[in-house]
């Protein structure tokens, strides 16, 4: 008895240290990765994605509105102004072009 849970731990921790192996090389690969946008990308994101995410935040906006009652009435309405209409909106407008993230990019 004793016996099985020895080995079935000792193959939990080889599958972890395998796991851990094979994820090692793309973590330090990451930093390398340039992320600058290639133009194909800017214009795809200005062309696009800002329409969309722009259509997305006044839909998102009315949905709010009428969502509100019943998020007041739970207790989430901060939570469900961020889902529905600041993270479309940080999408649309504080977004850098061509990155697909929201925020400034440290120079």
């Amino acid at each position: 008895m004793m016996l099985k849970a020895l080995r079935k731990t000792r193959i939990a921790l080889q599958a972890l240290a395998l796991s851990l192996a094979l994820v090692m090389p793309a973590v330090s690969y990451a930093d390398a990765v340039d992320e600058t946008p290639t133009m194909f990308a800017m214009v795809g994101d200005v062309l696009v994605v800002r329409p969309i995410m722009l259509a997305v935040t006044v839909v998102g906006a009315a949905a709010f509105v009428v969502a509100l009652p019943f998020s007041a009435a739970g207790g989430n309405v901060k939570e469900t102004g961020e889902v529905l209409v600041v993270g479309p909106a940080m999408t649309t407008f504080v977004r850098p072009v061509g990155h697909p993230f929201p925020g400034y990019k440290n120079d």
